[in-house]
């Protein structure tokens, strides 16, 4: 399962459809996807925490068991930046969810330092050879998302990155954020790595990605704030009419549904 999902990255263009839980996996694999991702956003906000390296271990360890059992396709979690910058802490989190059933795995930089996602990843490879599993690293860098640099630094900043990450035993790289066509030619011609980047609205076409060079395409939390947002419709109007109505149902914003978990206390 491991090499296999190695492979589907040199095969075209990987669409992940990301889930929370179990049975969305099994949605999303009965549909045709071909391998399972999750959103740590959508995971932390399933079991009531913002997300943001905030949600318990053994909450996480519980749904990548619970996705594991009922797929037969590779799957592949988000750590976010490893719930920790201990790398003790890290490796544990590591080993949990290649126990648990994960072969792959998304880590992120955030606003760290780069050097501290390197070591991150040295962790992640270690743990992995020590279990004998090939794990995909899918290094994801905020240098979009968070704009991090001036936007005219971008490029070259996401490459300075991929090659560090690289060198430190990452598999791929998530340019989470990226939309210009030009710029992800460039990240796609600027690293050997596989690039990743995320379902926006202002992206190009799958096709258009596949000529660019583009070998994963992820949604993210998107599906998830959608159907938050459906909740809230359709709660709305049976509160105020005692009928369900899906004809004005809207998403729910990332932050709007990461702050309603922020200000409950356990963020």
């Amino acid at each position: 399962m491991d090499k296999r999902f190695h492979q589907l990255h040199h095969e075209g263009l990987l669409i992940l459809t990301n889930v929370a839980d179990a049975t969305g996996a099994r949605i999303v694999e009965q549909l045709g996807c071909k391998a399972v991702a999750t959103s740590s956003a959508a995971v932390a906000w399933a079991h009531g925490y913002a997300d943001g390296n905030a949600l318990p271990l053994d909450r996480l360890v519980s749904t990548v068991e619970s996705i594991a059992r009922v797929i037969s396709v590779p799957l592949t979690v988000d750590v976010e930046a490893g719930y920790s910058d201990d790398l003790a802490r890290v490796a544990q989190v590591i080993e949990a969810v290649i126990a648990a059933g994960a072969v792959g795995i998304n880590i992120e930089d955030g606003a760290s330092p780069p050097e501290l996602l390197v070591r991150k990843i040295e962790v992640a490879r270690r743990v992995a050879d020590q279990r004998n599993v090939k794990l995909f690293i899918n290094a994801r860098t905020d240098v979009y998302l968070k704009g991090l640099v001036p936007a005219e630094d971008r490029v070259a900043e996401t490459l300075k990155r991929a090659a560090l990450y690289q060198a430190a035993g990452a598999d791929g790289l998530f340019a989470a954020g990226v939309s210009a066509e030009y710029e992800i030619a460039a990240l796609c011609q600027g690293t050997t790595l596989p690039v990743n980047v995320l379902g926006l609205a202002s992206l190009p076409s799958p096709e258009a990605l596949k000529a660019l060079g583009v070998r994963r395409l992820s949604a993210g939390s998107g599906i998830a704030e959608f159907l938050y947002g459906a909740m809230a419709g359709l709660a709305k109007g049976f509160l105020e009419t005692g009928k369900l109505d899906s004809s004005h149902l809207k998403a729910l914003t990332y932050g709007e549904v990461n702050a309603l978990l922020k200000t409950a206390g356990n963020a």
